[in-house]
C-alpha cells in the first residue's frame, strides 16, 4: 500500500517540516519554521512540488524514475540506511 506522511518536528526554536513516503524516502526543511501548522503545510506544498514522487506509486515495479531529483534536493543517508533528501526555500 503506498502512504505519504507529512510531519513537523522539533529543531532549534521551530519545528522542521517532513514528506515521507511509505518506500522510506523521507525529504525534510533544511530550516526551522515557527508553528507545526506552517511546518506541516510547508510540507504540503513540497509535496505537491514534486509530482513525480507521487508518479512512482504507479510505475511498474523495476522503472528507475529517480532522473533529475538529485539537481533539486540533496541527498544523505539516514541512520536506518533508508534514502533522505532535505530542501530549502526557493
Amino acid at each position: 500500500m503506498a502512504s505519504v506522511t507529512l510531519s513537523a518536528t522539533p529543531k532549534g526554536n521551530g519545528y522542521q517540516a517532513t514528506v515521507t513516503y511509505s518506500d522510506g524516502v523521507a525529504i525534510s526543511s533544511a530550516e526551522a519554521f515557527p508553528t507545526q501548522a506552517e511546518a506541516i503545510s510547508a510540507a504540503a506544498l513540497r509535496l505537491l512540488d514534486m509530482p513525480e514522487r507521487l508518479e512512482r506509486f504507479d510505475a511498474p515495479e523495476g522503472a528507475s524514475t529517480d532522473a533529475g531529483m538529485a539537481s533539486r534536493t540533496s541527498l544523505s543517508v539516514g541512520s536506518k540506511g533508508a534514502e533522505q533528501k532535505e530542501w530549502r526555500k526557493p
